[in-house]
């Protein structure tokens, strides 16, 4: 698959582009191998569903398809900052007075309790994976080990769409904040054309800072995390101004009535405030940079995630004391706030403030994003010429250029309304599954779980999804009803409790676990699945479309790029099993029996 030992053994540039470094499998060397290929997909697709990699071929095998390492440069202040500049940014400034306005009014602060809940579930199983599994796939890898190929390359798909989607909505955000520090209208930066509606206004300068961030990111990873605490550092002086300040306008009047669109408003919000907590998961990419993944990636994902929950809910709790809801502008909460109180110099620094916070998401966004594309692309899911590491940069250069042109051409054409509602949806997806993962890991162990315990998993596992999921769907067709939850709740609780007192569990964590397992982990796939719930259906259709192309591009190249991969892989460790027949000689003696 990647030519001869005589070729591998040759220094290749790293500025190349032949057909071998985007289709170096089988089944693409000829249009007669792919017909091949084609007439063998179901065989293929059931290989590929049921097949499991596993920690020694994502951490040691998958790496040398980059032909050069990426450098180990950080520790766990690095990820605590980074931590930071990847989560705090467009969504605190942008949709907390949008959601406080249109949803959940002051208990705005409830959203973000229980986005931040959910987000803490989340970061819990991302931080065991992490530790034990410490590769630049993130999410990616840890599917791929634990429910196979087919569940990673949906998740892969996700992954992907979430990375161009969310850069093009921060830096969509930031023209916005940009409009604001010059005193000018939203839109007077974007070109108005006759395109339709959500869609007609052109962004160039979104366009230009994703470049420029994209271009830091792709030089230097330790020069970037040194841009990103000088940045952040500012962006939090700003973050505790506007917390002081608000309080110190606060009127508690401004509070009543608390819930004026009732709970379903709050978890409405909730679900669009996600976003808000998106980036987190960046951090876990990081782990192949990292000098000591145990010790620093617990320090710096939970230590970061800690602090910026209680953040955010002091901000929207300052914002819904500072001004009646009905008052707060969807488009720019914080300035106008801050107006109505008199300091209307302050708009200035909320705008300076947000576009720090946001240059800092799409900072660490775009290497966090590229080292998924980078993990994704060793496995074959994609072309392996965006998995290639540049030899002196240490930096997965063509891996950031892909998501890099992606985004910047969305960012162009779409509005923010448009790419927040899809963006949850797929968030909110790969945590749900990461949950669902964690029980398989720590419950399933091939070779070593019993066949009846296996029966006794997935029963409770599907127990656990399908009460979740009719617990999202009770809230979503009838909020004030009760009747639903007493069957989907009780039925949780019932599955739950049946992996907790009948299974053992057959993996313990190395250094760090999730605690409360199997409890954490169920929960975290019930909060995620009750968000996605509370999602409009316009967010599904797109999430339905997006997800029927990637199925369409895994039946025409994906299947049979992972498995020409997987056979490769088996043929390599059949060699290496093999005897050599010239030490086999040596071990015999004269008369032909084995030397002692």
């Amino acid at each position: 698959m990647g030519g001869s030992e005589g070729e591998a053994a040759e220094p290749k540039s790293y500025w190349r582009c032949s057909k071998q470094d985007f289709f170096p499998e089988q089944s693409f060397q000829s249009w007669g191998s792919y017909r091949t290929a084609l007439s063998q997909t179901w065989f293929r697709f059931k290989d590929r569903l049921f097949s499991r990699s596993d920690d020694v071929l994502e951490v040691n095998e998958l790496r040398k398809q980059s032909e050069n390492p990426m450098k180990k440069c950080l520790n766990w202040w690095d990820l605590i900052w980074f931590g930071f500049g990847s989560v705090i940014g467009a969504g605190i400034f942008v949709l907390t007075g949008q959601e406080a306005h249109k949803h959940a009014g002051p208990a705005i602060v409830l959203s973000y309790v229980a986005s931040g809940l959910s987000a803490m579930l989340s970061v819990f199983c991302y931080t065991e994976f992490a530790v034990e599994i410490p590769v630049a796939g993130g999410s990616f890898a840890y599917l791929r080990v634990e429910l196979g190929d087919f569940a990673a390359f949906i998740t892969a798909g996700n992954i992907l769409l979430e990375s161009i989607i969310g850069s093009a909505a921060v830096a969509r955000a930031w023209t916005s904040y940009f409009t604001t520090l010059l005193n000018r209208p939203p839109n007077s930066l974007r070109i108005h054309t006759n395109l339709a509606k959500d869609f007609n206004l052109l962004d160039p300068i979104a366009v230009a800072v994703i470049m420029i961030a994209s271009t830091l990111a792709m030089i230097s990873t330790r020069k970037t995390s040194y841009f990103n605490w000088i940045a952040s550092a500012i962006n939090n002086v700003v973050i505790l101004f506007v917390i002081v300040a608000g309080f110190a306008h606060a009127k508690t009047s401004n509070m009543t009535p608390f819930l004026p669109y009732g709970t379903e408003g709050v978890f409405q919000a909730a679900a669009i405030v996600y976003f808000a907590y998106g980036g987190f998961d960046n951090i876990a990419t990081m782990a192949e940079e990292t000098r000591n993944p145990s010790r620093d990636i617990p320090l710096g994902l939970l230590g970061s995630m800690s602090i910026i929950t209680v953040v955010y809910c002091l901000m929207a709790l300052s914002l819904s004391m500072m001004q009646k809801y009905t008052d707060i502008d969807p488009n720019a909460a914080y300035s106008v706030a801050f107006q109505s109180v008199g300091m209307t110099w302050a708009k200035y620094l909320v705008a300076l403030g947000a576009l720090k916070g946001m240059t800092t998401v799409l900072l660490v966004g775009a290497l966090g994003q590229a080292r998924y594309t980078t993990h994704i692309a060793r496995a074959h899911m994609i072309p392996p010429w965006f998995a290639l590491v540049h030899p002196k940069t240490g930096t997965p250069i063509n891996a950031t250029l892909l998501i890099t042109i992606c985004s910047a051409c969305i960012a162009l054409f779409s509005s923010l309304d448009v790419l927040s509602s899809l963006l949850s949806v797929s968030t909110l997806f790969i945590f749900m599954m990461m949950a669902v993962a964690l029980l398989v890991r720590r419950y399933y162990v091939r070779g070593i779980t019993p066949p009846t315990d296996l029966l006794k998993f997935s029963i409770f596992l599907i127990i656990i999804i399908a009460s979740s999921m009719g617990t999202a769907s009770c809230w979503g067709l009838k909020p004030h009803g009760w009747v639903g939850y007493t069957i989907t709740i009780p039925a949780w609780i019932a599955g739950t409790l049946g992996l907790c007192a009948f299974l053992p569990q057959r993996r313990t964590p190395k250094v760090w676990g999730v605690p409360l397992v199997p409890w954490l982990p169920s929960l975290s796939i019930a909060t995620n699945l009750f968000l996605m719930g509370s999602l409009g259906a316009e967010a599904f259709e797109r999430f339905a479309i997006c997800t029927l192309v990637m199925l369409l591009y895994y039946v025409f190249f994906g299947v049979h790029a992972t498995y020409d991969m997987a056979q490769h892989h088996q043929q390599l460790q059949q060699q290496q099993l093999k005897p050599d027949p010239l030490e086999a000689a040596e071990n015999v003696d004269s008369n032909g029996n084995a030397a002692p």
